[in-house]
């Protein structure tokens, strides 16, 4: 994967020959008046989060009047997960897409949204995302931080890959499964009696083409993105984490936003986290399908004794919340 970005810039050509015509030149009107900022994800282009990552991009240049220009660095091109976190809080990188986990590194309540068996089903989910909740756990994160959320994207149920089925929590005993480097996703495996192996996402097909690991957790947008059902016959529908990307943008550039600004910035990604999560949810309905007419075998899993072998786990040593914090996200919606 090229480490180009994505992008598109247009200055119109009235306001190219106005310039022109009152003796400014192009150059200097555009570095006066344009900023261009990095947008990096770890995400392929084929996904709805790369898809609406250009369109925001778009958006932001057409209402801030040209004064911010994005370009979009997809599928791990400036780094890892950790290292675009890292990369915001450097300001080297000035928007990111990030899961719940690597936010909750540097504000542990916010990792509460990446935890297994935390939502009921994607109503529950999407009431919290639009709760007062979320935004309290929001604002604790930006004044730790000075980073800010902008949006909370819908990114799927994970559901367990292998090339053997899984129906029990018994069948994960031992299996050695990747996951992300957070906490939260390694919480799962280690409660079922399977084995978590962190590595990075870029790396995720060759580990299980070569053996490396024997399984995998991901949602089936990101199953048939990274192409893994190439390697593995089983897709287990064990819905452990109903997940999400949070967008953040770095606090140096926050900073340095008008108030007109911050909130356009916000709406375009609030707009565009709408769209992704209908992208998502549609995909969650057509995928199914698509992966058996692949050959793949989608395995249908009673998730109650999954859940209840991680549910005593949610509010011990891992969990980075109060129980107070849980106990408001369980309410919400009941």
């Amino acid at each position: 994967m090229s480490d180009k970005p994505q992008r598109q810039f247009k200055l119109p050509r009235l306001i190219t020959a106005i310039l022109v015509a009152g003796g400014v030149s192009l150059a200097g009107a555009t570095q006066a008046q344009a900023e261009t900022l990095k947008f990096a994800h770890v995400y392929e282009t084929s996904t709805p989060y790369q898809k609406w990552a250009l369109w925001a991009a778009e958006q932001i240049e057409e209402r801030t009047d040209g004064r911010y220009t994005i370009e979009v660095y997809p599928a791990s091109s400036l780094g890892k997960e950790a290292d675009i976190n890292e990369a915001l809080q450097l300001g080297t990188v000035d928007l990111i897409y990030t899961g719940n986990q690597f936010a909750g590194r540097f504000y542990g309540p916010i990792g509460i949204a990446g935890a297994p068996y935390m939502f009921r089903d994607f109503d529950h989910w999407q009431a919290y995302a639009n709760s007062d909740l979320f935004k309290e756990i929001a604002q604790g994160y930006q004044d730790a931080t000075g980073n800010v959320p902008l949006a909370l994207n819908y990114y799927g149920k994970r559901h367990v890959t292998s090339n053997k089925p899984i129906n029990t929590p018994e069948d994960m005993q031992n299996l050695k499964i990747r996951t992300p480097n957070a906490p939260m996703y390694m919480l799962f495996p280690e409660a079922v009696g399977a084995n978590p192996t962190p590595i990075a996402f870029s790396e995720v097909y060759l580990a299980l083409q070569q053996g490396v690991v024997d399984a995998q957790e991901n949602p089936l947008l990101t199953i048939k993105a990274k192409k893994f059902y190439e390697v593995q016959d089983y897709i287990n529908l064990t819905g452990h984490i109903t997940d999400s990307l949070l967008t953040i943008a770095g606090g140096p550039l926050w900073n340095r936003l008008s108030d007109e600004d911050k909130q356009i910035f916000r709406d375009v990604y609030k707009q565009a986290a709408e769209k992704i999560t209908d992208d998502v949810r549609q995909s969650e309905e057509d995928l199914v399908a698509w992966f058996e007419n692949q050959g793949v075998t989608v395995n249908e899993v009673d998730t109650k004794p999954f859940r209840e072998a991680v549910l005593p786990y949610l509010n011990g040593d891992a969990a980075t919340w109060d129980k107070e914090t849980f106990d408001r996200l369980q309410a919400i919606g009941q």
